[in-house]
């Protein structure tokens, strides 16, 4: 048995609209949408966001998902110049990464990080 790759993930959402605009201004590409559920890509890489309840989860829950960034000063410069309010600033963790957290509309939890 082997795995070769994650795909994506599933979250839920409450606005549809809120989540395309937050996640496309990110530099997420636009995918497939429809009135129950949308999804956007990084590459190949998907997230699917979803108004029904079969996922499981509340809006806000669920794992953080990382996101590596060429530069994290001028991510997060661009992430304030589009009126996002981050959680912190970028800082090092204890793996001598430096990121910063960014809650997208339902509270999911986006960290931006550089090695």
């Amino acid at each position: 048995m082997k795995i070769s790759s994650i795909a994506g993930l599933v979250y839920a959402a409450n606005d549809l609209d809120a989540t395309a605009k937050f996640y496309e201004t990110l530099g997420f590409r636009p995918g497939k949408r429809d009135d129950r559920q949308l999804t956007c890509y990084v590459n190949w890489f998907w997230l699917t966001f979803t108004l029904d309840a079969a996922t499981g989860q509340e809006p806000g829950t669920g794992p953080g998902l990382y996101l590596k960034v060429d530069d994290i000063d001028d991510f997060y410069g661009a992430v304030l110049a589009n009126g996002f309010a981050p959680v912190d600033e970028p800082r090092k963790d204890r793996s001598g990464r430096r990121e910063f957290t960014l809650l997208d509309p339902d509270g999911h939890k986006l960290v931006f990080f550089t090695k």
